[in-house]
């Protein structure tokens, strides 16, 4: 049990200053977890511990004034973590040329850490600016020619459609979505992915957990079915990556593209490309790179001058994220998940079109009452509650089961059970009595 004096060091002056400098920060959340471990507790009885929840808290800066349920866009990074970032930019402000430089060449330990903590070489590892710019180096870098057809879902990322859309366009090929039914489970999505390959089929492009439904994909067995039948697999990670346990190598997949502005907490513009060491030399990149370096990752990150600080500060934020452990931040995302899908689950109007089984659902789920506008509804509970949220829907015009308008709920460690309970509140009101005039 922590002693009264570290508890007042914790959480006095301005919010729990201990957590504001990177002196302190990442060290009093280890002591705080290893503490929480003690006498062999489970991540979901840590994920349960509100006073251990409350304290991790104060690790970041926030507005309080509003309820954030919107970090599946991005999410505020810890203060250390902020703080390092704009330390990295201070010293290469005073001479660029030189500190920016020496700084690039230090990110090396960046792209180490990475690949040591999410399970690959340090050689398949890029370090770029999103889960987009990620994704758009794989499709963008394939040659393929008239015909040959690209199969992904209805489902994914829009952004990421629009690339193959463009991709129609300029070269001819074809590109294939098929559409899921949500809720829906990994047997399901592999049966309709495998029955819809043909022998054009030359890329499956999928999503590890959908933006749109927070829909786990079956990633290893798809990419096992890929390489056998010589399909290249390419697969965004945008909401996966140190948002629940895994390790790269051990999915199997080509290409894996990530957001780590997301659930890894780094700075803002900062995301990762994974790339199998055997398509490193036949993927061009999507700047020019010099032909010596055709065998080189590094190949990538040909963006030319921009900021080094985000992509140094990253390593604060695998700190962070290493002190509470993968397996009770997974834990705790689910905790809160369940708080308001328990709560609401079985309320009249009220619909999760999410799957809430163990190992499905952790951090992102979503949400609909029947009969209410979902972008109204966004404008109330702004209005109304100042609640940060986001409407996500799916039309499918050949099939009026597969349409859906919902909101994307997706708290963060950060969130208080209160701020949940709040958004429980405003859904049962809306439900019982409709949206105001």
């Amino acid at each position: 049990m922590r002693s009264r004096r570290s508890f007042l060091r914790l959480t006095g002056g301005a919010a729990g200053a201990a957590f504001a400098t990177a002196r302190y920060g990442i060290d009093e959340v280890a002591a705080l977890t290893a503490q929480a471990a003690a006498g062999g507790r489970t991540p979901a009885q840590v994920a349960a511990d509100e006073d251990y929840w409350r304290e991790i808290q104060f690790a970041f800066t926030l507005d309080r004034t509003i309820i954030n349920l919107n970090n599946g866009n991005s999410s505020p990074a810890p203060t250390v973590v902020h703080e390092a970032c704009k330390r990295y930019d201070d010293w290469a402000n005073q001479a660029p040329v030189y500190h920016r430089g020496m700084t690039e060449r230090n990110v090396e330990t960046t792209r180490r850490r990475l690949a040591q903590e999410f399970g690959a070489d340090p050689e398949e590892i890029a370090i770029t600016r999103n889960s987009s710019e990620s994704l758009q180096i794989a499709q963008n870098g394939l040659d393929l020619k008239a015909g040959d057809e690209v199969l992904t879902t209805e489902q994914d990322y829009g952004r990421m459609l629009t690339t193959w859309d463009q991709r129609v366009r300029r070269d001819k090929i074809k590109l294939t979505r098929i559409d899921f039914p949500v809720p829906t489970n990994g047997e399901d999505l592999f049966g309709r992915l495998a029955r819809a390959i043909v022998p054009q089929t030359k890329v499956m492009h999928f999503c590890h957990i959908t933006n749109q439904s927070g829909q786990l994909f079956p990633v290893k067995e798809l990419s096992e079915l890929c390489r056998s039948r010589g399909i290249i697999s390419i697969v965004d990670g945008a909401h996966a990556l140190g948002h629940f346990p895994f390790k790269l190598r051990d999915l199997g997949m080509d290409y894996y593209g990530v957001s780590l502005h997301k659930w890894l907490l780094a700075p803002m513009g900062t995301g990762m490309l994974y790339v199998r060491k055997e398509r490193i030399a036949s993927t061009w990149p999507l700047q020019a790179a010099p032909a010596t370096r055709d065998t080189d990752i590094r190949k990538f990150e040909e963006i030319g001058t921009h900021p080094v600080g985000p992509k140094a500060a990253i390593n604060e934020a695998l700190a962070f994220h290493q002190a509470i452990g993968i397996e009770r931040k997974a834990a705790r995302l689910r905790y809160l998940t369940l708080r308001w899908a328990d709560a609401l689950k079985n309320e009249p109007k009220i619909r999760i079109h999410s799957n809430l089984a163990e190992g499905q659902t952790w951090g992102l789920a979503v949400v609909s009452i029947d009969g209410v506008d979902t972008n109204r509804l966004v404008t109330h509970l702004w209005d109304k509650y100042r609640i940060v949220i986001t409407a996500i829907g799916h039309d499918n015009p050949d099939d009026a089961k597969l349409s859906y308008r919902a909101l994307r709920v997706t708290p963060n460690i950060y969130t208080p059970l209160e701020e949940i309970d709040t958004f429980v509140e405003a859904m049962r009101a809306v439900a019982k009595s409709g949206l105001p005039a």
